[in-house]
């Protein structure tokens, strides 16, 4: 299982090791491009100082929350595209041109109906999760392995006991697979909703360093949110594998 993460290791040496000669040699001049170290040692200073631990809290926060509202609603909704074949019919063209959408056309949209401040950035965190939630879900609720269907209906389960207890667990793992590609968009969207709606979080640190002429603390900024990231979609991978071991043991 260890050996899986191995070549993302190495791609990630071999970028840094890139980085750090592109900058030691001078072919891209420090203004353009800060030293690894110097990126990495601005981040821990902004931690330190508490203001970037401020803001990647508050945009964690509003990326989080997009992700649960698009769950409550896409949950529900993947499962009734899965389910009622002419409901799925209807409504996924229009929802595959809501997608194609920008987040930052939508996001002054929000601001004359939603106002400024985290709600509007929720609503947009939330409007670019919820497409791949209900697309994940539909398509693992058709999956399901009906054999075990046919066996619980035997043994009596019906209507909502079956949907709780048989089929969102055996679609857990492509509805956390959609979540865990969610997730990474909601933080986008949370970074997108700060720099065009206003807010506090890790989007507006990038702007007040971008206006500044800061390239030390943009990098900083955007480093900041790629661990997050990457943080982020590790644990939910996790959890989705240690889903489909629990399905694979139940399955006759």
């Amino acid at each position: 299982m260890r050996s899986r993460w191995v070549p993302a290791v190495i791609f990630g040496v071999v970028l840094l090791a890139l980085w750090w000669i592109l900058t030691a040699s001078g072919i891209i001049s420090a203004a353009f491009l800060p030293s690894p170290y110097d990126a990495v040692a601005r981040m821990v200073s902004g931690l330190r100082a508490g203001y970037l631990a401020d803001a990647t809290r508050i945009t964690l926060v509003e990326a989080l929350a997009g992700c649960v509202f698009a769950a409550v609603i896409g949950v529900p909704f993947g499962y009734a595209i899965a389910k009622w074949r002419l409901f799925g019919r209807t409504v996924q063209p229009y929802l595959a041109a809501a997608q194609a959408v920008p987040a930052v056309a939508i996001a002054p949209l929000l601001t004359i109906w939603v106002g400024y401040g985290k709600t509007a950035i929720i609503v947009l965190c939330t409007i670019m999760v919820v497409f791949p939630v209900i697309i994940s879900t539909a398509v693992g609720v058709r999956h399901i392995n009906h054999d075990i269907l046919g066996a619980a209906r035997l043994d009596g389960a019906s209507g909502f006991t079956l949907v709780r207890y048989m089929e969102l667990p055996l679609a857990a793992p492509s509805i956390l697979a959609g979540l865990r590609t969610g997730f990474t968009l909601s933080i986008t969207g949370a970074v997108v909703g700060e720099m065009v709606i206003g807010g506090n979080g890790l989007g507006m640190q990038l702007m007040s360093a971008q206006g500044a002429g800061d390239v030390k603390g943009m990098f900083a900024t955007i480093i900041l949110l790629a661990l997050c990231a990457m943080v982020i979609y590790l644990a939910l991978l996790l959890i989705e594998n240690h889903a489909n071991y629990l399905i694979r043991d139940a399955r006759p």
